[in-house]
């Protein structure tokens, strides 16, 4: 059972990673690749509002993914997507990124190499990790405007779509150890965390949903 507490620790958590931003026309969209299908069906989503021309779908696998996504996340992506009527040829595939890191690195080296100009990108992830991806993306791509997007749920409702409320809290609170962790690495830009925050987290981090954690850190 999640307690009333947990719960309340995991939504603000939630809401922290939440970015609200308006998505709007950019030069191409970046799927990060991770064990939800709905970023397909997101990004599938703003290439039918005419958001951009070209998707990036990148990831290989990881422990999450590699039963249930055995032709990696980006090819699993990919054939999503073309099944919601999006063009083949309207599709890249980038599938050796195992991290956030390799997600926009892997992906700039295959845009520049199909020479597309980018000055601005829609980076589609799990609501969870907006905030991660995009101070990721920001430290390691600057000059590129980075709009966030992800699908449009609640926390409940997110957890009633995976159907594992404590693999959900887990990456939950592993996205936010790396919003504290990665700055000093220089993986991404600094981010001031909230004291509520930063106490729903070491609460989680108490209650046991550590799996996710840096064991380094």
């Amino acid at each position: 059972m999640i307690s009333a507490q947990t719960w309340a620790d995991a939504q603000r958590l939630w809401d922290f990673q939440q970015l609200g931003h308006e998505p709007r026309p950019c030069s191409v969209a970046i799927g990060l690749g991770s064990h939800d299908l709905g970023v397909a069906d997101t990004t599938a989503d703003l290439y039918h509002r005419g958001m951009m021309p070209l998707i990036v779908f990148t990831g290989a696998t990881s422990r999450t993914t590699r039963e249930r996504m055995p032709r990696g996340e980006a090819e699993h992506y990919r054939a999503r997507a073309i099944e919601l009527g999006v063009p083949t040829e309207a599709i890249l595939v980038e599938p050796q990124a195992r991290n956030t890191g390799d997600n926009i690195r892997f992906s700039r080296e295959l845009l520049e190499g199909h020479h597309v100009a980018v000055t601005s990108a829609l980076l589609v992830s799990k609501p969870y990790e907006e905030r991660r991806a995009n101070a990721t993306a920001r430290k390691l791509w600057p000059g590129v405007e980075w709009i966030s997007a992800s699908a449009s749920v609640s926390f409940a409702e997110y957890v009633d779509s995976i159907q594992d409320v404590r693999l959900v809290i887990d990456m939950l609170v592993g996205a936010q150890q790396r919003l504290v962790v990665y700055p000093r690495e220089g993986f991404m830009i600094e981010q001031h965390i909230p004291h509520d925050v930063a106490e729903a987290y070491e609460r989680l981090c108490a209650a046991g949903f550590t799996s996710r954690l840096l064991s380094s850190a």
